[in-house]
């Protein structure tokens, strides 16, 4: 696996962590990852829920989740570590300046695009803006608009393909949809950001269901300078989430996979479970929304309280919450630690690389 720059600084590994919340990627798993030489990455999702112990402002307490889990991270690694942050939160704009006063290498924004994310830079900024996109259509928007506007181009761009885990970027009918597949959008983003060459070099990223080695070398051959994996990494000895939570993937099967529509208006990948089955029979209302997490949540039209479900489930109330995850997930079987997973790869990587070559030869 060849190394990739991300504006002035060197991804040694070409993979990034995927940011998972409510909790499932904090500093340990990204210290692990960013360790092996990728890009681990703090999903900000609830991280009120999780330092609520500092105030009773939820908002406040994202602040301070944010600085702190930031804090832990550098105390295990020199490496890269990156922020993931979701235009649909009602907090991003403090989140963001959060990330960017505290010095994260890398924010990553999708769920949404985040139009004036170059606004929040300062002068004596160092950290790197990459969206996520769901479409060549996307990425060039971005582009266009933060040239015009700030004369800023992505530092490179994650495209997250109908296979990934959590908030999908499409209609229902278009995950299944060959001419949707993250085989299809990776060339035509690649070509879409070629057009900025003479300006920037940007760095395409594939997304959404890799799960391998071969995985990797395939996308790396369609044009994407690195990989961004999730649901492997969930079942390591590194990740923030509860031993209950990895089990749910442990335990899995195919045929537990499902498509959800979230409170927050979007399709999502989750295992099924005895929470979605309650909320499909209209046991969950919210009573009411004391965090405003989500701008386009309205509580009063909510089958349940998203927030409240993905952090039970971190905890490990599976009862009373449910794992988002990606489309090949369920082929884990054990917990690993984060370097066993990543040598599993490269082995995975070079032994499709080396077949390639005799296929061809």
């Amino acid at each position: 696996m060849r190394s990739f720059y991300i504006g002035n600084k060197e991804i040694c590994l070409p993979i990034i962590q995927g940011g998972m919340g409510v909790g499932i990627s904090l500093s340990g798993l990204a210290a692990a990852v960013a360790n092996e030489g990728g890009i681990g990455v703090i999903s900000c999702a609830g991280l009120g829920l999780l330092y609520k112990q500092y105030s009773v402002n939820y908002l406040k307490n994202c602040i301070w989740g944010l600085k702190e889990e930031l804090r832990k991270a550098r105390e295990k690694t020199r490496g890269i570590i990156g922020v993931n942050i979701m235009v649909a939160l009602s907090n991003f704009a403090d989140m963001v300046r959060t990330a960017i006063t505290e010095k994260a290498d890398v924010i990553f924004s999708g769920a949404g695009l985040p139009l004036d994310l170059p606004s929040f830079l300062t002068s004596e900024s160092k950290t790197l803006l990459v969206p996520i996109v769901s479409s060549a259509r996307a990425a060039k928007i971005i582009c266009d608009k933060w040239q015009a506007n700030y004369n800023y181009l992505p530092d490179a761009i994650v495209v997250e393909g109908p296979k990934a885990g959590g908030h999908l970027g499409f209609k229902r009918e278009q995950i299944e949809d060959e001419n949707h597949s993250l085989e299809h959008l990776i060339p035509e983003v690649v070509d879409a950001v070629s057009l900025y060459s003479d300006k920037k070099t940007i760095p395409v990223i594939a997304a959404g269901g890799i799960s391998t080695g071969e995985d990797i070398l395939r996308f790396i051959r369609l044009g994407a300078k690195g990989v961004q994996m999730g649901s492997i990494f969930v079942t390591t000895d590194e990740c923030d989430a509860s031993p209950a939570f990895k089990q749910v993937y442990i335990n899995s099967s195919k045929k537990d996979m499902m498509i959800i529509q979230s409170p927050v208006g979007m399709p999502g990948r989750a295992f099924d479970g005895e929470f979605i089955r309650s909320v499909n029979e209209g046991n969950e209302k919210p009573n009411g929304c004391p965090y405003r997490c989500i701008k386009t949540c309205d509580y009063t039209q909510s089958p349940y309280c998203i927030i409240k479900a993905l952090y039970n489930a971190f905890k490990g109330n599976m009862n009373k919450g449910y794992a988002f995850a990606g489309a090949n997930a369920y082929l884990a079987d054990k917990i690993s630690s984060v370097k066993e997973v990543i040598a599993k790869l490269k082995d995975e990587f070079e032994n499709a690389k080396k077949n390639n070559n005799k296929q061809n030869s």
